[in-house]
């Protein structure tokens, strides 16, 4: 088991890591490989997510962060505490993953063009790992209104 197994996986750098909900053998796997944090993006939704995943990352020794996204109501609030998680983020190997790499690679985006110089054709390459334009109105308005604030409308 690789953390590469993990659903909509993308190396962002040598410290980021991004995907969709990780197996427990897969944490098992980041933890292996050095990762030192995991950022969820998920809400808690059993099926969908591990039962105690904060208590699993503790066990292997990583930092948990849990900023619990409402899939069909992403909030300004939501991409501040996310900026603050990456601010921590940035001395440790980092797990950063939601249900599925959508609303991770739509906060990463974001916060690489505010924070790290992204363009927007960057930031859109990045998303595109797994969205589709026009897919979801709600998240496409909540990217354009985040963009809008930093200036950027690209």
């Amino acid at each position: 088991m690789s953390v590469q197994d993990i659903c909509n996986f993308k190396w962002i750098n040598e410290q980021t890591i991004t995907g969709g909900q990780p197996t427990a053998e897969q944490l098992r796997a980041a933890a292996a490989d050095g990762f030192q944090m995991v950022i969820n993006l998920a809400t808690c939704n059993p099926g969908h997510s591990l039962p105690d995943e904060a208590g699993l990352v503790g066990e292997l020794g990583m930092q948990y962060i849990h900023i619990p996204v409402e899939w069909g109501n992403p909030q300004k609030t939501d991409f501040v505490a996310f900026e603050a998680a990456m601010a921590t983020a940035v001395a440790h190997k980092t797990l950063i993953h939601c249900a599925a790499n959508y609303r991770v690679t739509a906060f990463y985006a974001l916060y690489a063009m505010k924070h790290l110089g992204w363009t927007a054709a960057q930031a859109d390459a990045l998303m595109a790992h797994v969205w589709k334009p026009g897919e979801y109105p709600i998240w496409d308005q909540f990217v354009q209104e985040i963009r809008a604030e930093m200036g950027s409308v690209d």
